[in-house]
């Protein structure tokens, strides 16, 4: 058994780790490293078309966004995540080979005029949608056979709809071993998402510990902060404007507003309309409405029982085209 950390040793990106066991060669997430040099990634250390396979922790792109890249360089095997993971992946990796795209073609604009050579993408388009097609799902809690002598299971890691904590074990002879990559682990009580689910055993554990040296302090009421804010802004006759993570943040926000409209807590200005003006974030959110029963904690979960959509709410608007967005201005 072999274990090699590429990505995420010493940095918060890049998370990607690279194993050997029972004869089969594998990857436990592909991440982009992100930053000032987010586009010039370093090359991965091991032939891409040697891989037997690759399992995603979630689908952000410190985790997900080199999987592409992969691809490009001769991958060809599966990729598994579990079910919301799979279709979160499937809109942030276009998202992302878009922006690579536009990068190299800004750039190559740029570099033309100054005599520089070719900067070429990371991946396309044309990559990213190759290893879409090698995403197989899982769904939590099942144990599923990757090769003779590897098995996994994914188990929810609360940081993200459809992120997972992954239990690996490995065979060889007579000798077993199991590893746990913990992935991001949410914090308790997030909105929307359940609480992540604690392991107790394993022989080996990779541990994520970005805040790993920091006590959290109790949230504030979300909802009535931000209520505050809004009823303070419109009173005087201004508008608010969010500045939200397309995919996770953006949702927990709609949540929130739509408790507030339920709840009348913003008074004297009516239905006010809200406009998520974001193309990925409007897909997102569709995701997050098809994996309801899935992934949601109780709370939301109640109230899509009702037939209460948790992210839904008179006044809501989407802008997906250039001209919807202008028209909000």
């Amino acid at each position: 058994m072999k274990l090699m950390f590429i990505g995420a040793d010493h940095e918060v990106t890049g998370s990607c780790y690279y194993l050997e066991a029972a004869g089969k060669k594998f990857l436990v997430d592909c991440g982009m490293e992100q930053g000032e040099n987010a586009f010039e990634n370093k090359p991965i250390p091991v032939p891409a078309a040697e891989l037997d396979f690759v399992l995603l922790t979630h689908a952000h792109i410190d985790h997900s966004g080199n999987l592409p890249r992969l691809y490009a360089h001769g991958f060809r095997g599966p990729v598994y995540a579990t079910d919301a993971t799979a279709d979160l992946c499937d809109i942030m990796l276009r998202d992302s080979a878009h922006i690579q795209e536009f990068e190299a073609e800004w750039r190559n604009r740029k570099g033309r005029r100054a005599g520089k050579e070719t900067f070429i993408p990371a991946y396309t388009m044309e990559d990213a949608i190759g290893l879409i097609r090698q995403l197989v799902p899982e769904h939590y809690d099942t144990i599923f056979s990757l090769a003779e002598g590897i098995t996994a299971r994914f188990v929810d890691a609360g940081h993200l709809l459809g992120s997972a904590s992954i239990e690996l074990w490995l065979q060889e002879g007579t000798v077993q071993k199991k590893l746990v990559f913990s992935g991001d682990i949410g914090n308790l009580n997030q909105p929307l998402i359940r609480d992540p689910s604690y392991l107790k055993k394993a022989d080996y554990v990779v541990m994520e510990s970005t805040y790993g040296d920091r006590s959290h302090e109790v949230p504030p009421d979300y909802v009535q902060a931000l209520s505050e804010v809004l009823q303070t802004t419109f009173d005087r006759g201004g508008n608010v404007v969010i500045p939200s993570f397309a995919v996770g943040r953006t949702q927990e926000m709609l949540y929130f507003i739509r408790q507030i409209k339920e709840q009348k807590l913003v008074s004297g200005h009516g239905n006010f309309p809200v406009y998520v003006d974001s193309p990925l974030a409007i897909e997102a959110t569709t995701v997050f409405d098809g994996h309801k029963m899935d992934c949601y904690d109780e709370e939301a979960s109640d109230l899509v029982r009702r037939g209460i959509n948790p992210l839904q709410f008179p006044g809501l608007r989407t802008s997906v085209t250039t001209e919807e967005s202008r028209a909000i201005n």
